[in-house]
């Protein structure tokens, strides 16, 4: 960084530059320090808008789709619990929107190693729910890890990318570490967390491409992946059955003496998927879910029965976390699920304006990765109900029925909320440089989407 200052001539203004960017002139008689030093720029009101939109229809649908929940004592019961959640997200939302995103680069690595201790411990000791072992209890409250480490993961790459920035994209030792915690948190994912793992490939692959990495080195990447994804594959589908590794059952779960096996689960639902559904195909446990969201989707039509006069929520299996996008196409139609689809893209569409007004590299990466893993979790969602994609289990952001989904969720957009805020989009010299006190000095690399090196 260089800041160049000069005795000014009469009449004649100073001009600064900042990473060899021309900034802002300024006058030394002009309005006092303090002014100068004050800051003026607020949260994103369209984020703002958007994620208050989303909780409106998440209690909304959430009390359409959970009619199996009901009980004859206190039918508001679920509504009530879900609103909990979504009242502690918006306090999660509020305080991170207030929280100077640097802060986040410094607690990258710790929120990191604590959530892969959350993971491992999960994969082990956790306990079942929906037929997978991904979840702790604690106190209660039940805790699912996967939801933590999509974000933590996010928020490290962020700063591993914004450390190793040059002219041309990300160096090659900045690819290694962050590909490598790709692979490492994929791995663990991977055992009941197969969409998880697809998910986060694909957050990270994108967040490569928003850094400007060489195709050369993206396809290293990519190579990468693909070979540790073959190696896992061939871990969990070829083992050997005589030591117990895995054992499958029909096309369901399986109880194995290393925990909850579900291959028979991930096979059934990929050959399941690829061979269709019938409207002659006999009803069962395994096609439920698939038949009864599309009866769904097509009782929505265009103009969708209207809130609350949903008639399949009471026999679609999960109709208020994995498949509440079906229920909101009935109640709404397709133009309410298009609606909704354009309110996620929005968030990546603002996330991407911000990112690309930002000084510094590091908060362009944060916002831009929360955006994507929101944006990517919603389309996997949609795809899932709408027969594009296997059977699995991934929420809805904001809306879903879940409390650390929405919770850490609520919490990405904090961080978005934080880098709009607080991370310089103007060439004013003082905020600049104000910036660049709050970030440690390995994290200052210029955001070189918008700017050009001084020649």
């Amino acid at each position: 960084m260089t800041n160049q200052q000069q005795a000014p001539a009469e009449g004649v203004t100073i001009k600064n530059t900042v990473d060899g960017i021309a900034v802002e002139p300024t006058v030394a008689a002009q309005a006092p320090r303090q002014r100068a030093d004050r800051r003026t720029q607020k949260s994103d009101p369209y984020l703002w808008g958007i994620y208050i939109t989303l909780l409106v229809a998440s209690v909304i649908e959430l009390f359409s789709a959970s009619s199996s929940e009901v009980s004859g004592t206190n039918v508001y019961m679920p509504l009530i619990r879900h609103a909990m959640f979504l009242v502690l997200g918006l306090g999660i939302v509020l305080a991170l929107q207030n929280t100077h995103y640097g802060y986040f680069s410094r607690l990258a690595w710790f929120c990191a190693v604590v959530s892969l201790g959350l993971l491992v411990l999960s994969n082990f000791f956790g306990v079942e729910i929906n037929g997978a072992q991904r979840a702790i209890r604690v106190a209660g409250f039940t805790i699912q890890p996967p939801e933590i480490v999509k974000l933590t993961v996010v928020v490290l790459l962020a700063r591993i990318l914004g450390q190793h920035q040059e002219v041309r994209g990300v160096t090659t030792r900045g690819v290694f570490q962050a590909a490598g915690v790709v692979i490492l948190f994929g791995a663990l994912l991977w055992k009941n967390g197969l969409t998880n793992t697809i998910l986060l490939f694909g957050v990270s692959l994108s967040m490569f491409l928003i850094g400007g990495m060489k195709w050369k080195k993206f396809g290293l990447v990519l190579l990468v992946y693909g070979v540790c994804a073959g190696v896992l594959v061939l871990m969990k589908y070829t083992g050997d059955k005589s030591t117990g590794e895995f054992e499958k059952v029909g096309q369901t779960t399986a109880v194995v003496k290393d925990g909850i096996d579900r291959t028979g689960t991930q096979k059934g639902r990929i050959s399941r998927f690829l061979a269709g559904v019938n409207p002659d195909d006999e009803l069962n446990d395994e096609n439920r879910q698939v038949i009864f969201a599309k009866i769904a989707q097509a009782n929505g039509g265009l103009i969708g029965q209207g809130p609350g006069n949903s008639r399949e929520s009471a026999r679609l299996p999960l109709a208020f976390s994995d498949y509440i996008f079906s229920i909101i196409v009935e109640d709404t139609g397709f133009i309410g699920g298009l609606a909704l689809l354009i309110l996620y893209l929005l968030i990546l569409a603002r996330a991407g304006r911000i990112a690309y007004k930002c000084r510094r590299a590091f908060p362009a990466f944060l916002i831009m990765g929360c955006a994507v893993l929101i944006v990517f979790q919603a389309l996997v969602h949609m795809a899932i109900v709408t027969g594009l994609f296997p059977v699995s289990g991934q929420p809805l952001p904001f809306i879903s029925k879940g409390g650390t989904s929405i919770l850490v969720m609520s919490a990405a957009l904090g961080i978005m909320l934080s880098v709009s805020r607080y991370a310089v989009t103007s060439s004013n010299s003082q905020q600049i440089k104000a910036e660049l006190k709050e970030l440690p000095e390995d994290m200052q690399a210029a955001n070189f989407s918008n700017q050009s090196p001084k020649k």
